[in-house]
C-alpha cells in the first residue's frame, strides 16, 4: 500500500531549497521559488527548464504563475513580474522595507504580505501602490482575496483579508484601505488562512495549534477547531472542505477522497480522507518538502515526454533540481494539501522538484454520512507513522 523508491534522475538546477511552486491554470507551466534567488520555468510536458528568471538579491519566499506571467516575491523586499516566454523581467514593485512573504494575483490587481507589518495593493500594469493596509502590530504572513458579491461590496473594492503575527486576522476594504473587521480570537501567530467566498467565512490557522471560522461582514467568530497538538501551518479549501496541516505531521479533513501531504520527513503521502489509511508513500526527497501541488496530466497523457522518468505508481518519482541541503524554511512555507488531477509535484529544501504519477491509486471507500465537523477534523491523515492510520 505505501510503496517508495529512490529517484530516477537527479539534475541540479536550483543550488538552494525551493520554497514554493505554483502551477499555471492551463496546467502546461511549473513555476518554482528558490532559496538560491532564482526562479525556473518548467515545461509539465517534458520536464525541462523554460527559463531561468534572475534577478532578486536575496531568497524567492513565494511565487504565482498565471497563463500570461509569472510572479515571484523575495527576501529582498521587491516583487517581479515575468515573461513566461522569455524569461525577461517585465517590472519590479518596490515599496516594502521588509521581506515579501506572500504575493497574490486576483481582479487585475497585485497583493502583497510583508514583514514590515504592511499589505499592499499594486496596479498590475504600472508596477504602482494602490494602496496600503496598515494596522496590524506584527508581521503580515498570509493574505486571501474576495471579489464584491453585492453592491456594498462593490463599493468596497472586493474585501481582502490577512493573517500575522500579532494573533489577529483583519478583513480590508480593498477600496477605501480602511479594517473592516479585527478577528481576534487566536492565542498565537496566525500562519494560514482560506476563505470559503460563497459563504463569506474565513477559515485561519494558527501556532496555538486551532482552526478557527469566522464570518468576514460581522467579525463573528462561528467555530474552533482543537483537534491539532501543533502549529497549524496550511490549509485548504477544495470543493467547500477544509483541509488543515500541523507541524504535529498531521493533516485533518472533512469529507474528501484523497488527501495529498508533504512532510518534514522528506516524503509525501497520499490518504483515503475518509477512513485515514495510508495509500501511497513518494520516498525520494532528501530534506523537508516545502510545498507540493497536484494537477491534472500534460496532454495527450500523463506526464507524456517524461516518459520512462515518471514516478511510478509504487512511489518513485523522477527529480529535476538538486540542491544543497539547508536549514529548514520558516512554518509559513509549509506544504500545501490538495486533493484532484493525477500528477503530483513536491518541491523540498533540498533543491529538487519532482513529479509522481498519482493514478492508480487504490479507488477510495464510498463517501460516508455526513457527521459534524469537528468529528472529521479528528480523522489523522498526515502522520509520519508508514502504518495504516484509522479514525480517532
Amino acid at each position: 500500500m505505501g510503496g517508495g523508491g529512490s529517484a530516477l534522475r537527479v539534475c541540479a538546477d536550483h543550488r538552494g531549497g525551493i520554497n514554493w511552486l505554483s502551477l499555471s491554470p492551463d496546467g502546461q507551466r511549473l513555476l518554482t521559488g528558490s532559496e538560491d534567488g532564482t526562479a525556473r520555468l518548467w515545461s509539465t510536458a517534458d520536464g525541462t527548464c523554460c527559463a531561468l528568471l534572475q534577478g532578486h538579491e536575496s531568497y524567492v519566499t513565494f511565487c504565482q504563475l498565471e497563463d500570461e506571467a509569472a510572479f515571484t516575491c523575495s527576501a529582498d523586499c521587491t516583487i517581479r513580474k515575468w515573461d513566461v516566454l522569455t524569461g525577461q523581467c517585465l517590472q519590479v514593485f518596490r515599496g516594502h522595507t521588509s521581506i515579501v512573504n506572500r504575493i497574490l494575483v486576483a481582479n487585475n490587481q497585485l497583493f502583497s504580505s510583508s514583514y514590515d507589518r504592511t499589505a499592499r495593493a499594486w496596479s498590475v500594469d504600472r508596477g504602482q501602490v494602490a494602496r496600503e493596509f496598515r494596522g496590524h502590530r506584527n508581521c503580515v504572513l498570509t493574505l486571501a482575496y474576495t471579489r464584491a458579491a453585492c453592491v456594498e461590496e462593490a463599493a468596497a473594492g472586493g474585501l481582502l483579508v490577512t493573517g500575522s503575527t500579532d494573533g489577529t486576522a483583519k478583513v480590508w476594504q480593498v477600496a477605501s484601505g480602511c479594517c473592516h473587521q479585527t478577528l481576534r480570537g487566536h492565542t498565537g501567530a496566525v500562519l494560514c488562512l482560506v476563505l470559503d467566498a460563497p459563504g463569506r467565512t474565513a477559515f485561519t490557522g494558527s501556532t496555538d495549534a486551532t482552526v478557527r471560522a469566522w464570518d468576514i461582514l460581522s467579525g463573528q467568530q462561528l467555530r474552533v477547531f482543537r483537534e491539532h497538538q501543533g502549529s497549524v501551518i496550511c490549509l485548504e479549501l477544495v470543493n467547500r472542505h477544509v483541509y488543515s496541516g500541523s507541524a504535529d505531521r498531521t493533516v485533518k479533513c472533512w469529507l474528501a477522497d484523497t488527501v495529498f501531504t508533504g512532510s518534514g520527513d522528506a516524503r509525501a503521502r497520499a490518504f483515503d480522507a475518509q477512513s485515514g489509511a495510508l495509500r501511497r508513500v513518494f520516498r525520494g526527497h532528501a530534506f523537508v518538502i516545502n510545498c507540493i501541488q497536484v494537477g491534472a496530466p500534460p496532454s495527450p497523457g500523463p506526464a507524456a515526454g517524461w516518459r520512462g522518468l515518471v514516478g511510478r505508481p509504487g512511489g518513485e518519482g523522477l527529480s529535476r533540481g538538486a540542491g544543497r541541503a539547508g536549514a529548514p524554511p520558516p512554518a509559513a512555507h509549509a506544504p500545501r494539501p490538495q486533493v484532484h488531477g493525477q500528477v503530483l509535484y513536491t518541491a523540498s529544501h533540498d533543491g529538487a522538484l519532482r513529479l509522481w504519477d498519482v493514478r492508480g491509486l487504490p479507488p477510495p471507500r464510498a463517501a460516508a454520512p455526513k457527521r459534524s465537523l469537528p468529528r472529521l477534523f479528528s480523522n489523522k491523515v498526515g502522520c509520519a507513522a508508514a502504518a495504516p492510520l484509522q479514525p480517532a
